[in-house]
C-alpha cells in the first residue's frame, strides 16, 4: 500500500517482527557486540547473551551509525515516500538520535527526528499508534502529535535484580546513589528526563515486584491504557505480573508480552522485569 508518510524506529522499541512487517515500521538495528563479536541484536541469541554477562564476558552496545539510517531514509524515498518520522530511544542513553538527525540532513525529503527520552515499549506503542495513523492516510503533523503524545504520556517501570549492568554500562544515570545498598534491597526504576530514576526501593524481589504492580495499577486508573510487560531471561516472572495486570486494570486496550531487545538486556541484565502503561 502506498504511505506518504513512513515511520522508522530502533531495535529498542521492542517491537515483535511480525508487528512492524504488518505496520511497514522500518526498524534500524542497535548492535550488541560479546567480548570480540559484533552483529545486529536481532541476530543476537537471548542465551548466548544472558550466558556471556553472568560468566563477565564484556558486553556493550552501539548505535547505528549514520550510514545505517541513510541506507533506510533513501529506500524509503525511492519507495515515493513523502516525508519520514523516525522515532528513538532517549539520546541519553544512546547516540542513536544523532545518528539519525546526521543522516536526516542528506535526505531529499523531510525526516522528523525524534528524541523520546524513553526507552521499551514507550516508544514501541509510539511508533504503533503513529504507524497506524500513517497506515489510514494521516499527513506527517498527524503521524508526529500522535507519537509525542503517545510517549509523552507513557509511565515506564523498571525491576532489576542488581544495578550492577547498568552501572557497567554506564546507564545508571541518578539510580548511582542506590549502589552499594544491602543486598536484599531491590529497587524500582523509571525514565524521567531521558535518564534511568530511582522511583522505590523495597526489601526482597516479591514485594518489589507487587510495589511495582501497585505503581502501574495507580497510573493506569481508568483510563484506556496499553500495558506491557517486559523481561529479560524472566519469561516466568513476567507471565505471572501479566496475569496480574490483567485482573487488576479496567479499561485495557491491548495487553502484550515481550523480551526486551538485546541491547536493552544487556545494560538491566538477567531478571529484569518492566511495565510500560501508555494511555490511548
Amino acid at each position: 500500500m502506498y504511505r506518504r508518510v513512513a515511520v522508522v524506529t530502533d531495535s529498542t522499541a521492542c517491537l515483535p517482527a511480525q508487528l512492524t512487517d504488518q505496520l511497514g515500521i522500518e526498524v534500524v538495528q542497535i548492535q550488541v557486540r560479546i567480548g570480540d563479536h559484533t552483529d545486529d541484536e536481532s541476530r543476537i541469541p537471548v542465551p548466548d547473551l544472558v550466558s556471556a554477562m553472568r560468566a563477565n564476558v564484556p558486553v556493550t552496545t552501539i548505535p547505528p551509525d549514520r550510514g545505517a539510517f541513510l541506507r533506510t531514509y533513501s529506500d524509503l524515498v525511492s519507495q515515493g515516500v513523502r516525508s519520514i518520522v523516525s522515532v528513538h530511544v532517549s539520546s541519553r542513553q544512546s547516540a542513536t538520535v544523532e545518528a539519525a538527525r546526521a543522516a536526516a540532513a542528506e535526505v531529499r525529503v523531510p525526516v522528523h527526528v525524534v528524541d523520546t527520552h524513553t526507552c521499551g515499549m514507550s516508544i514501541g506503542y509510539a511508533v504503533q499508534a503513529a504507524a497506524k495513523v500513517a497506515e489510514a492516510g494521516g499527513n506527517v503533523d498527524r503521524v508526529l502529535a500522535t507519537a509525542l503524545r503517545r510517549f509523552d504520556r507513557s509511565t515506564e517501570l523498571i525491576y532489576v535484580d542488581t544495578l550492577e549492568y547498568l552501572r557497567r554500562g554506564g546507564r545508571i544515570g541518578a539510580a548511582a546513589a542506590l549502589v552499594g545498598g544491602v543486598l536484599s534491597m531491590k529497587p524500582l526504576l523509571t525514565m524521567a528526563d531521558g535518564q534511568i530514576t530511582p522511583l522505590d526501593k523495597v526489601i526482597g524481589a516479591d514485594r518489589a515486584l507487587n510495589r511495582m504492580l501497585d505503581i502501574a495499577v495507580k497510573r493506569a486508573g481508568t483510563d484506556t491504557v496499553d500495558v506491557a510487560v517486559e523481561h529479560f531471561d524472566a519469561e516466568e516472572k513476567a507471565s505471572r505480573l501479566l496475569r496480574k495486570l490483567r485482573r487488576s486494570v479496567p479499561n485495557v486496550r491491548q495487553f502484550m508480552l515481550t523480551q526486551v531487545s538485546s541491547a536493552i538486556g544487556a545494560h538491566v541484565g538477567p531478571g529484569a522485569l518492566g511495565i510500560t502503561v501508555s494511555p490511548v
